[in-house]
């Protein structure tokens, strides 16, 4: 045929397994062997699971570990042995107090009266077993504000075991009564301790209560028995309500009265400020006897510890101030004057044409003993 060597040529030139050159493969590299252990571009996608897991797991721990190690931490309330330092008793008790007369920083409808004046109305009067302060119970149209008292001992502490044994606590619309200590020329600087303290009828319990400035926090473990109201001190948050405890309806007022009144007990120390009550019929025996020994007598009423509060520099040079205010930025506001007591009236309108309903209005005290490290 004419065309079969052309044939012949083309098959020659094309048959590959004539004439294809031999075939070279490359294999992949094996980069599991190359890359170190600790590169991520070598993991599996399970142990890329398996680190990130873990990485979160450390993550959280180093910031909530620490968290709950401060707010489990506790400080040591080491047993003290007290000396006693300072009475207030007797007929003498208010010797050793000064009235305070100025204008009432809390905006309260009342007027303090000096130490004659009180006497003459017998606002103030002490006798061999106890000591009396009331408002003033008589005056039928008090349109200025009514006369009460305010004391302040001339004796300063800047820390201690405070023991308040108390007969009587004022109650009643439009009273706004407390027992405390501060340093009423520095404050807030070195503290306010409201040892106690409530409003109107007070039927509701005691509310002790610090006031600090800035760096004073009770977001920590604390051994108490009554309820905490905020836990910020500062004074300048929450409209300076301080960091409270509240205690049951027998810590305060009528019921407290009719129980026979109680012993307040303070500690103020570097490790914390707690405070109990004991009801007359249950003080503790030391107590009696003139040596007090506050690690025997249980949990406190409110504890106050100084894991993230350093005390001894927040509260320093404090007078025990005992007052009656009226009405003022407290016991005056709708959610407590009207809300929660039901008082009549306008609370200086209360006041100023209610004289008899503040018979009920004063204190009574058996004694005021300080004992000190």
């Amino acid at each position: 045929m004419a065309n079969r060597p052309y044939l012949d040529r083309y098959r020659a030139t094309t048959d590959p397994l004539e004439t294809k050159s031999p075939i070279t493969t490359t294999q992949p590299e094996d980069t599991t062997s190359q890359t170190p252990w600790y590169n991520p571009r070598g993991w599996s996608l399970c142990t890329k699971l398996i680190v990130s897991a873990t990485a979160i797991v450390i993550i959280l721990a180093a910031i909530l570990i620490p968290v709950e190690i401060i707010q489990n931490k506790y400080p040591n309330y080491t047993p003290i042995n007290y000396t006693l330092a300072d009475t207030y008793s007797g007929r003498n008790f208010f010797d050793q107090f000064t009235y305070f007369t100025d204008e009432d920083p809390t905006k309260g409808f009342v007027v303090y009266v000096n130490k004659s004046t009180a006497r003459h109305l017998n606002l103030t009067y002490a006798t061999e077993t106890s000591a009396i302060l009331r408002v003033d119970a008589s005056t039928p149209n008090a349109r200025s504000g009514r006369n009460s008292v305010r004391i302040e001992s001339r004796n300063t502490y800047d820390s201690g075991l405070f023991i308040f044994d108390i007969i009587h606590t004022p109650f009643g619309c439009a009273t706004w009564p407390a027992l405390w200590l501060t340093d009423g020329y520095n404050w807030p600087m070195n503290g306010e301790i409201d040892v106690l303290e409530t409003t109107n009828l007070g039927s509701h319990g005691n509310e002790i209560t610090l006031h600090t400035t800035k760096g004073c926090k009770m977001d920590v473990k604390r051994k108490q028995t009554g309820q905490a109201i905020f836990k910020n001190c500062d004074n300048v948050t929450n409209g300076n309500s301080g960091c409270g405890v509240i205690g049951d309806e027998y810590t305060y007022g009528e019921a407290m009265n009719n129980r026979g009144g109680g012993v307040y007990a303070l500690e103020l120390r570097d490790a914390g400020i707690r405070a109990w009550f004991f009801p007359t019929g249950t003080v503790p025996t030391d107590i009696t006897v003139g040596m007090p020994d506050p690690s025997s007598w249980g949990i406190a009423l409110a504890d106050f510890p100084s894991t993230n509060c350093d005390i001894a520099a927040h509260f320093k040079n404090l007078s025990i101030i005992v007052n009656i205010d009226l009405c003022g930025e407290l016991a005056a506001q709708k959610q407590f004057y009207d809300t929660l007591y039901h008082c009549p009236a306008t609370c200086s309108d209360f006041v100023a044409s209610s004289p008899g309903s503040f018979v009920d209005a004063y204190w009574e005290f058996k004694s005021f003993k300080v004992y000190r490290a």
